[in-house]
């Protein structure tokens, strides 16, 4: 995947992997379902040399260490599609123990943006994520300035989005830090925001599907989320209205 090329940043938070987990199987054999055709049965030397792995499953389960598993592709740089998982040291919130993240990248061509929901679902579900978020590469970098650090004050985030909490200055851990172009909110997530209310979340619920675990997908924009384009960015500042705990502008 050249620097050029557009592509999605998965990334699901989750509680931290035990002793024979099989979440990590999980989440890759989700992902090898929503996208026909892909194997990640191949993985990286230090030297970046990319390396076969016949008994991947098996390979997985006696790699894992330090609270995750390897990183994963599969051999195609004109659709490259990885993914790995790592424990952050971090806690959800305040005092909250650290947790198992899932990072996962694919290309944001049609392809992509038709199972992006599908691929999302998958992780989330596979991992027992507490939420997760799907959004083009670079919107990273736009939340990155939205965390207002102590002493910075006044702050501006850029596009007049909302100012938010550190994940560590926040008091609960289903809330998520911020919002996505696409969102997976476990059942858990869902009851701390207040979502789905059918009084107020009509126009989310249209994009919205339920998940099996009873947790939910939600979907800002129909095509992926630009903040250039000022309707674009009108829904994603009116979600961020609707759901004041996100970020933990509503906690004191």
């Amino acid at each position: 995947m050249t620097a050029a090329q557009k592509y999605l940043v998965i990334i699901a938070h989750a509680p931290a992997l035990t002793v024979h987990d099989d979440r990590p199987t999980a989440v890759i054999h989700s992902m090898e379902r929503t996208l026909p055709g892909l194997r990640l049965e191949w993985t990286t030397s230090e030297k970046e040399d990319l390396i076969a792995l016949s008994h991947r499953d098996e390979w997985m389960v006696a790699n894992m260490r330090d609270g995750g598993f390897p990183f994963l592709c599969n051999d195609d740089d004109d659709h490259l599609v990885t993914v790995a998982g790592m424990e952050n040291p971090n806690g959800l919130a305040a005092g909250s123990p650290p947790h198992f993240e899932v990072h996962a990248d694919m290309p944001l061509d049609a392809a992509g943006i038709a199972a992006a929901v599908d691929v999302l679902e998958g992780i989330g579900e596979g991992a027992r994520a507490v939420w997760a978020h799907a959004s083009p590469n670079g919107y990273g970098g736009v939340v990155a300035q939205q965390f207002r650090h102590r002493g910075d004050w006044p702050h501006s985030p850029p596009h007049g989005l909302p100012s938010l909490r550190l994940p560590w200055d926040c008091s609960m851990p289903e809330v998520p830090h911020f919002l996505g172009w696409l969102n997976y909110w476990s059942a858990a997530a869902a009851r701390a925001i207040g979502f789905p209310d059918p009084a107020r979340d009509a126009d989310l619920l249209s994009r919205a599907r339920r998940t099996a675990t009873g947790g939910w997908v939600v979907r800002l924009t129909d095509a992926p989320l630009d903040l250039d384009n000022p309707a674009h960015l009108d829904t994603l500042l009116r979600a961020y209205e609707r759901f004041p705990e996100i970020g933990g502008r509503s906690a004191p």
